[in-house]
C-alpha cells in the first residue's frame, strides 16, 4: 500500500510538473504573440504591417510606421438606429490582445477629405453587431462631425460636435479598462480630450482595434495615419465614488 501510495504521489507531482511547464509555455507564446505586450515592455510603437484587414480597402500602402487608405464608394459602419439601414463594409485593420489596460494613439490625416460622410479614425469591431469608433466625417466647406458610435447588440448611437471644416488633422486614443472604454481625441497628439466612455460587454476578453477609413456616399479619398503607438492606459481608475 506505501509502494501504490509512493507512485501515486510521484505521479501526481510528475503531472503538476508538466501543469506548470505547459502553463509557463502558454504564457510565454502569448506574451510572444500579443503585440500590445510587446510595445509596452519596448517603445511603444507599432507597425501597421504586422496588423490583419478585418476588410481591405480599395487601396492602401505601408511605410514603414505610416500607412494609406484609399476608400471605395458605399462603404460604412452603421447599425439601424434611426437610418434603419445596415451597413458593415468600411475597411478594418487591427490587432488582438487580451492585454485588459493600455492605451492605443493614432494620427489622423484627412486633408483629401471633401464629400458628405467621408471618414477616418479609431475602431474597435468584434463583429457587425458589436463595435466602436471614433473619427471625424466631413459634412461641408463650414464644419464637420467630430464624434463618436458606440454599437452594442445590434443597434447604434451617434454623439457629435460640431468643428471647423479646415481642421484636416486629428490625433485619437482609445483606452481599456477591462471591458470599459475611453474614447479621446486631440488637436496636437499632446492635450487629449474625452470623447466617450462606453462598456463593451462583447469585448470582455479579446479584442481587436486598429484604424479605419470610410466613403459612405459616391465618394474616395486617401487616409494617412501616423504616429501609431501603445502606451499604459493613460485612463487612470476612478478616485470618486467608490463601487456599490
Amino acid at each position: 500500500m506505501k509502494h501504490y501510495s509512493a507512485i501515486l504521489s510521484i505521479a501526481w507531482v510528475c503531472l503538476w510538473l508538466t501543469g506548470c511547464q505547459l502553463a509557463s509555455e502558454q504564457t510565454s507564446n502569448e506574451t510572444f504573440s500579443d503585440a500590445v505586450s510587446t510595445a509596452l515592455a519596448a517603445d511603444g510603437r507599432i507597425n501597421p504591417s504586422d496588423w490583419q484587414w478585418t476588410r481591405e480597402p480599395a487601396a492602401f500602402e505601408i511605410n514603414g510606421e505610416s500607412l494609406r487608405i484609399t476608400t471605395a464608394p458605399h462603404t460604412d459602419l452603421w447599425q439601424r438606429t434611426y437610418y434603419h439601414f445596415q451597413n458593415d463594409n468600411a475597411p478594418v485593420l487591427q490587432l488582438s490582445t487580451r492585454e485588459k489596460f493600455f492605451s492605443f494613439v493614432v494620427k489622423t490625416d484627412f486633408t483629401q477629405s471633401a464629400h458628405r460622410f467621408d471618414q477616418c479614425g479609431i475602431v474597435l469591431y468584434m463583429d457587425a453587431e458589436n463595435w466602436l469608433k471614433g473619427s471625424a466625417e466631413y459634412e461641408n466647406e463650414a464644419f464637420q462631425h467630430l464624434g463618436s458610435v458606440v454599437t452594442n447588440n445590434g443597434w447604434s448611437d451617434w454623439a457629435t460636435t460640431a468643428i471647423p471644416a479646415d481642421i484636416r488633422t486629428m490625433w485619437y486614443r482609445l483606452s481599456r479598462r477591462e471591458d470599459d472604454y475611453c474614447i479621446e481625441c486631440s488637436a496636437n497628439g499632446v492635450d487629449f480630450c474625452q470623447m466617450r466612455v462606453c462598456h463593451m460587454a462583447a469585448a470582455a476578453d479579446e479584442i481587436r482595434f486598429g484604424i479605419y477609413a470610410c466613403s459612405p456616399e459616391e465618394s474616395s479619398f486617401t487616409a494617412v495615419f501616423s504616429d501609431l503607438r501603445i502606451t499604459e492606459c493613460a485612463w487612470k481608475a476612478h478616485d470618486g465614488q467608490q463601487p456599490d
